[in-house]
């Protein structure tokens, strides 16, 4: 692991020595296209904030427009900016071009206000608004109230054109537009994923946004005279869902210095000098989440920009906090002082919300490790959520503006549509032909194993479920009785059991697709997991969990219903897991605490099923990606592994199979990484890490942490050698278990975590070691604590304990020359039966 360890700490390294700039830094910017039109006006306005909007005869030579114009001008009304009491109507389509002086990115700002004038009842019109020929900014738009739009657009055209339209012969109209140029800073062509962790988006300069939220948190109102790009801050107060978690911190401005390379073009130092810290933060054991709430469209992706600054603290390497966006973390344990190097100094984070993540409410919450050190806080000193546009080039509606839909086929398609439904069921009976002509000829085949590994169902052909009359089911009965896959579902009984593909019925994103939480017509709740078609992980990972789990029916391994693959699509269907991963209820979310002694049942249940691939199948099975996320429990906290998109058949009488290392960091074998040769050790060595994740309640891999505690392999086996392990346990575990029983899992933990495979136990003699370990806890005299104490196990004997004489190593310890073929490393985000969502709401 020390490559690995290396690699993590180079990136330490170079994100702590940034050196702060004071904040007097010149970082002004003179747009090269500053227009600004107060529409209706018959002279130049001038705002409070001391900018100056044009009249409307000096507007009139960037109007095209052939029909009847109508200035309106109510100059009694009571509005807070003369901009709102001037309007301009147009009965036909009418045309703003910009020319652009420099392409990039530009500030895009309309300005509506419904003003009273007898010909026109502005408030019960409709109209479309288009940039750039192609860009969808309003669709069908009824100004209620004064409303201010604003978007930010990568043009790349000698001209900026804005187009307005009426709907149905109604008129459209505009107080004011402003179009400004912004620097290329503002949005960076790379950003973050909020999920999978680690995914990177590249080409956001293609994209255009839409401002829906920016909050000055924990501060008053910026308006555009007081930022550095003529932007508004909201005040955050009506977001908090709850008002006592959260206390107003501030100082002064000129205390906020900058990193090497950023600016205040970003955010201005008075968003920065104030911000949100928890209400009871002095407490002995703070266990709350401050918790914003914003209402959001989920047709969109977002950009969700957070802003911080530590203001709180006293000393540096004080503060350390988790964020959390959308019920998912976004960052892990951040510690300021290590990304900033100092105190008072800017710091912003952008995470990229894919459209299927998005909820309503959606929530950005920060809140505290359990960790016991560091002072419990949490901060936030900005916040700026930005809608993206869809795949038609919208921000408003499903039709683009060549009338295309981002949801169905384009308006006058209907007929080509049919044909190709047509022409798609041909294809689907010819592929049907084709596989019946490779089905698998030794799909009866059946193996026993010991008692408690039999395989359930074994030789029951029904259990897949009662049978029906419809053509799905009648396709389903074929499947199943000729080539052993499970019970093969429709399409349409699919989208009917999701609501269509319901964004909300969402329960977790992989690598493969996102997983839907399903009901089937006779009630049976599933997991449905479609392939997305973007996926680099595709057809392959598809028929390789297809092929592994129809051979494969046991009490600790996730059972596949059944399948689909019309049209084109790639969709397994699972038992649905009540209680999603093991992961979930040891750290990141607001989940009960579970047991010692619930913690080793899971621990049993997972490497019962593991032992089983290992040994129970006709040819060994390598899960290859063994981690707390793919441990799923159900609604008796019974362990199941999932996700085997990896995974290998290792042939008879082979000891490994030669492939390219693939797997999630953290976990990855060092063996294997070194000589690309899989094994059904490699899982043991995997386990190891999960076993220690189960008693440090902390990621494998924690890149905010110190150098030394980054891998928790290594991190703990130091600790396991000083005999000083229970120091970094778990501090809900301390006083409730048994030295015994720790001993002798931290004993099996050491053993899978051996250097060379062949020192590492096998999983039988893991799975002894934990029933051991188990048996030392029921008769220790701790108080188990937890939300239980019954085991959630079913009733057998521990397997005999086989010799084992083998010196145990150290942790293991990647060469530093790994070999040239080694070209890539690739984490594979395993995708979630269930996934809860870090919805640590505050009390």
């Amino acid at each position: 692991m020390a490559i690995l360890l290396l690699l993590l700490s180079i990136a330490t390294v170079s994100v702590s020595v940034p050196v702060p700039l004071t904040s007097t830094k010149s970082d002004t910017f003179k747009p090269p296209d500053n227009y600004l039109l107060d529409c209706g006006s018959s002279s130049q306005t001038t705002l409070p904030d001391r900018r100056t909007f044009a009249s409307d005869s000096t507007s009139s030579q960037y109007l095209q427009y052939d029909g009847r114009e109508l200035n309106v001008n109510d100059q009694s009304a009571n509005v807070p900016l003369p901009i709102y009491k001037t309007a301009k109507v147009f009965n036909a389509k009418a045309t703003y071009s910009f020319h652009v002086t420099k392409t990039g990115w530009h500030w895009v700002r309309l300005h509506f206000y419904p003003v009273q004038n007898k010909e026109f009842k502005l408030h019960d019109t409709k109209f479309t608004v288009v940039a750039c020929d192609t860009v969808v900014l309003l669709h069908e738009y009824t100004p209620k109230g004064i409303e201010m739009q604003e978007y930010l657009m990568n043009v790349t055209t000698e001209n900026l054109n804005i187009r307005f339209s009426g709907e149905k012969d109604l008129p459209a109209f505009i107080n004011a537009i402003e179009v400004v140029s912004a620097p290329d800073m503002v949005i960076a062509d790379h950003t973050d994923a909020l999920f999978p962790v680690g995914k990177k988006i590249d080409g956001m300069t293609r994209f255009s946004f839409q401002k829906m939220y920016r909050l000055n948190v924990g501060g008053a109102v910026i308006g555009p005279g007081n930022d550095t790009l003529g932007r508004y801050w909201d005040n955050d107060h009506k977001f908090l869902k709850t008002q006592s978690a959260a206390k107003n911190v501030s100082i002064a401005p000129n205390v906020v210095t900058y990193l090497e390379g950023r600016s205040p073009l970003i955010a201005p130092p008075t968003v920065y000098a104030s911000a949100v810290e928890m209400g009871n933060s002095d407490t002995i054991a703070p266990n709350f989440n401050i918790t914003w709430e914003f209402d959001l469209d989920h047709s969109y992706p977002y950009l969700i920009r957070l802003h911080f600054c530590d203001i709180v603290s006293k000393s540096l390497n004080e503060l350390y906090f988790n964020v959390y966006v959308g019920g998912k973390i976004a960052i892990s344990a951040l510690d300021l002082s290590t990304v900033t190097n100092g105190l008072s100094v800017a710091y912003y984070k952008d995470v990229f919300v894919e459209a299927s993540l998005v909820s309503s409410p959606f929530l950005v919450q920060v809140g505290p490790l359990n960790e016991p050190t560091g002072t419990k806080n949490a901060i936030l000193n900005g916040l700026e959520i930005l809608r993206i546009n869809n795949s038609v080039n919208s921000l408003d509606g499903a039709f683009g503006a060549d009338g295309k839909s981002a949801i169905g086929p384009s308006r006058g398609t209907v007929a080509a549509v049919g044909f190709a439904m047509m022409f798609g069921a041909f294809a689907g009976l010819s592929a049907m032909a084709v596989k019946w002509q490779k089905r698998p000829q030794d799909w009866q085949k059946k193996n026993s194993f010991s008692s408690w590994l039999l395989p359930l169902h074994s030789g029951d052909s029904s259990f897949m479920g009662s049978s029906k009359t419809s053509l799905g089911s009648k396709k389903s009965a074929f499947y199943s009785s000729t080539m052993g896959l499970g019970r093969y579902l429709s399409f349409a009984e699919l989208q009917e059991a999701t609501k269509n593909w319901d964004p909300n019925s969402v329960i977790g994103v992989g690598g493969f697709g996102n997983v839907y939480l399903g009901v089937l017509e006779d009630g049976t709740k599933v997991a449905v997991k479609r392939g997305n078609p973007q996926s680099e992980q595709g057809i392959n990972e598809f028929q390789t969990e297809l092929q592994m789990l129809s051979k494969l029916r046991h009490r600790h391994l996730v059972s596949l219903i059944g399948y689909c693959d019309e049209n084109a699509e790639m969709i397994l269907v699972y038992e649905y897991m009540e209680h999603g991963p093991m992961r979930d209820h040891l750290y990141g979310k607001n989940l009960p605490l579970i047991s010692w002694k619930q913690r080793l049942e899971i621990c049993i249940g997972a490497a019962r099923g593991l032992h089983y691939l290992h040994t129970g199948a006709a040819t060994a099975i390598i899960h290859r990606d063994v981690k707390s996320t793919n441990i799923l429990l159900d609604e008796n906290f019974i362990a199941k592994m999932a996700d085997f998109g990896l995974s290998k058949d290792v042939g008879m009488g082979e000891a490994h199979v030669s492939t390219a290392v693939k797997g999630s960091f953290g976990y990855l074998d060092p063996e294997y990484f070194r000589k690309q040769q899989l094994t059904d050790k490699s899982d043991v060595y995997s386990f190891g890490v999960v076993l220690l994740e189960v008693l440090c309640a902390r990621p494998a891999i924690d890149p905010a942490l110190p150098r030394e505690q980054v891998n928790l392999a290594e991190w703990a086996m130091q600790w396991k050698r000083k005999g000083l392990l229970n120091k970094i346990i778990d501090p809900n575990l301390v006083g409730r278990i048994n030295p015994e029983s720790m001993d002798k899992f931290a004993e099996a933990a050491e053993k899978c975590l051996s250097e060379y495979g062949v020192d590492r136990p096998t999983m039988g003699d893991v799975l002894w070691n934990l029933e051991y370990a188990l048996q030392l806890q029921d008769q220790g005299k701790t108080d188990d604590g937890g939300n239980g104490s019954g085991s959630a196990l079913a009733n057998s004997a521990p397997l005999a304990p086989v010799a084992d004489s083998r010196p145990v190593t150290t942790p293991a310890q990647v060469n530093q020359n790994p070999p040239a073929e080694v070209e890539v490393i690739e984490e594979h985000s395993g995708t979630h039966m269930f996934a809860h969502p870090a919805n640590l709401n505050s009390r």
